[in-house]
């Protein structure tokens, strides 16, 4: 294999917490921010276990919450890069909690965000383009494509909300 490219594995990284009380809503089931830092913190990982250079997120794809995870499970986000462009980079990431005293565990959440890879200048840089080995690894790169050009549509359509809103400030 080419130094210029690595296999999805690579990236693999797997987090587990138990989810407390302070961890909750008034539900009893966690908070939907917790579980987005949770998610952009093990991403982040992957991205940079990938690139081994800083990097940045650039996007979060939609994080729809299927189930609610309740105090006392645990939660488990495992992610990987799924795709790779010039200097950025997909990651898939799937959330899955577990009732510890009966085992069952659910698909909670899914997500993708993009990194930037960043040099030491800050500037963004080259990654090296990933290869997929199993049947789930190609499934997600082969429809990563068309995931980025929705990203790239969406991302203009913010800026021209941007543009259109401005930063008016709400008192005028």
């Amino acid at each position: 294999m080419d130094v210029k490219e690595k296999l999805v594995r690579e990236s693999r990284t797997v987090k587990s917490s138990f989810v407390l009380p302070p961890d909750t809503n008034n539900h009893g089931t966690l908070f939907g921010g917790k579980l987005m830092a949770y998610i952009d913190d093990v991403a982040a990982i992957s991205a940079i276990r990938h690139a081994r250079c800083n990097v940045v997120t650039a996007s979060t794809d939609s994080v729809d919450f299927l189930y609610p995870i309740s105090v006392g499970q645990s939660v488990c986000l495992e992610s990987f890069v799924t795709w790779t462009h010039k200097t950025s980079m997909e990651v898939f990431v799937k959330i899955t909690s577990e009732n510890l005293f009966t085992g069952e565990r659910k698909i909670c959440a899914v997500s993708f965000l993009t990194f930037v890879a960043l040099g030491a200048d800050g500037k963004p840089t080259p990654v090296p383009r990933v290869v997929p080995e199993t049947e789930e690894e190609k499934w997600l790169h082969n429809g990563a494509e068309e995931r980025s050009e929705s990203r790239r549509k969406r991302r203009e359509n913010s800026k021209k909300l941007v543009e259109e809103f401005g930063t008016q400030k709400p008192w005028e």
